[in-house]
Formats: structure tokens, sequence, C-alpha cells
């Protein structure tokens, strides 16, 4: 599995920031009436962070940046860094500081954790499922609303790529904007007048005499949509080296290798953030 270690830099700015402010004001409200009356102010501890099942390390600076929004004075101590595979039962984070802070920080930096750290895992199944192809495998935007930079920061930790961040940063012309101008060839003529010669079209395409009609077009990318592979196959023959071929819908695990082999550059997969699940982590108190 390739993973380019410059697609980790950790996460920051002012997007982080807001998400950040928006949980400390879901979960902490006024105040947390329970620490508040148990604990000390100036009571000094000791927590780490553990995984409860294996896992691959994403978010570490998200969580970070959330125990020093309660104390800035917080130490806090990785074990490894975003990217590794961490084994059940291992210690990657160590925390030191006010222990009021860190219980009120406790939950949401678990759940920025367990969340990006999910997508991450995930991710690294499916990478090792396509072993050494070259084929490169891609999310989409089917992200949770808020979550998008982070999200696809998890994937590419667990590494894969990135499609486009948004509806702003590359054109993709699907079936509906097809229905719209009433065909590929004017829909991509359409764009092509609109955008700057220096932005790609990609258009999504569901049989052979759209993906003819793609290439005649000069479409730059063509997505063959919910095509078993028989018909990729085909598309591929029809597309040549005119334009990057993707392959998206209906993705699945077991049929990600025939899909590789079928001459395609691209291979989108929703699944990556959307059926991602959140891993069990854990933080305790050592005093």
């Amino acid at each position: 599995m390739r993973i380019d270690a410059n697609s980790m830099t950790p996460i920051k700015g002012s997007h982080i920031d807001r998400l950040i402010d928006l949980a400390i004001a879901e979960d902490i409200g006024s105040g947390d009436i329970t620490t508040d009356s148990l604990v000390p102010a100036d009571l000094e501890g000791r927590a780490v962070i553990l995984a409860k099942e294996p896992l691959v390390l994403a978010g570490l600076e998200t969580a970070r940046q959330v125990f020093l929004r309660f104390d800035e004075q917080i130490v806090f101590k990785t074990n490894g860094e975003d990217g590794d595979q961490i084994e059940s039962g291992a210690t990657f984070v160590k925390l030191e500081g006010r222990l009021a802070a860190l219980l009120k920080a406790e939950r949401i930096a678990l759940n920025f954790l367990q969340r990006l750290c999910g997508i991450a895992t995930h991710v690294r199944v499916y990478m090792d499922e396509m072993g050494e192809s070259p084929v490169r495998l891609v999310d989409t935007r089917k992200t949770t609303p808020g979550w998008r930079v982070l999200e696809k920061y998890a994937v590419r930790v667990g590494g894969a790529a990135n499609h486009r961040m948004g509806l702003y940063d590359g054109v993709l012309i699907k079936d509906n904007h097809i229905a719209a101008c009433g065909g590929v060839k004017p829909a991509i003529a359409r764009a092509r007048k609109d955008i700057s010669h220096l932005v790609k079209i990609e258009v999504e395409v569901s049989t052979l005499e759209e993906a003819g009609q793609a290439v005649a077009a000069g479409a730059d990318v063509i997505m063959l949509d919910n095509m078993n592979v028989q018909m990729i196959r085909q598309a591929v023959d029809v597309i040549g080296r005119s334009a990057l071929v993707e392959v998206s819908g209906n993705v699945t695990m077991d049929r990600l290798k025939a899909l590789a082999e079928t001459g395609v550059d691209l291979i989108s997969i929703g699944a990556l953030t959307h059926a991602a699940r959140s891993v069990d982590i854990s933080m305790r108190i050592t005093l």
C-alpha cells in the first residue's frame, strides 16, 4: 500500500476551530455541572487514551486542539502518529494537566478521534484488498455535513485519495445535468464555454453510447456509472487513452480486484466515508 506522507499533514485552520467551538457548545453548554461539583479546579492529574480494538490513527492534532481549548498548559504526548496501525489495548496518547480540564474535554476529543480513526481504519482495509494495483481509490462527497475536510483527511491517512472537495473545485457532469442539457455533448460544450481552460471536465455515463459521445466531446475524465465488469472493459476500449476512466456505483469489497483489472484509472467509493463506523477508544484517568 502506498501512502503519501505529505497528504497526512495534520489539519488545522479556522474551519476546524469552528467545529471544535460547536462541539464544545453542544456538550458543555453553560458548564459541566458534574465535574464542577466533584473536581477541585486546581487538582492536577494524568490520563491515557487507549485503543480497545485494532485501528489506524487519524485526528491526533484535532484531539490535541480540543484539550488545549480547556487548558493551554495540558501536555499531550503521542505514542505514534496519524497513519500508524495501533493494536488493541495499546496506549497512544498520554495527558497531563488540570484534571477538570481533562474530564471536560474527554468526550469531545474522543468523538473526533473515534470517527476519524474509524474512517482511516475502514479505508486501510480497502487499500489492503487493492494490494499493489496502480488504480487509484478515491472518495466522494458523501460525508458528514461540516466534517468533510476532516473526513477526507482521514481517507488520505488510510491510504486512499480524494475526489473533488466540493462543487466549487471540479466539474462533474452527472446524469441530471445531462438530462437538463439534452445530452452529453451539449452538456460538455456548455461547461467548456464557461470554465477556465485549466479546469478538467468529468462526465458521468451509463452506456457505451454515452461513453463514445463523451470522448467525441473532449471530456478529460469519464466516469462509468453502475456498469458491470464486461461493460466496463468495453467502455475502456471505446475511450482508449483519450481520457482518464473512473468507475463508480455499486463498488463493493468483493468487486474491487475485478474492477481494478479492467484497465480503469480510478475507482470512487462513497462507502469509504459513509459506511465507516467509529472505532472503540477510551480515556482513563491515572492520577
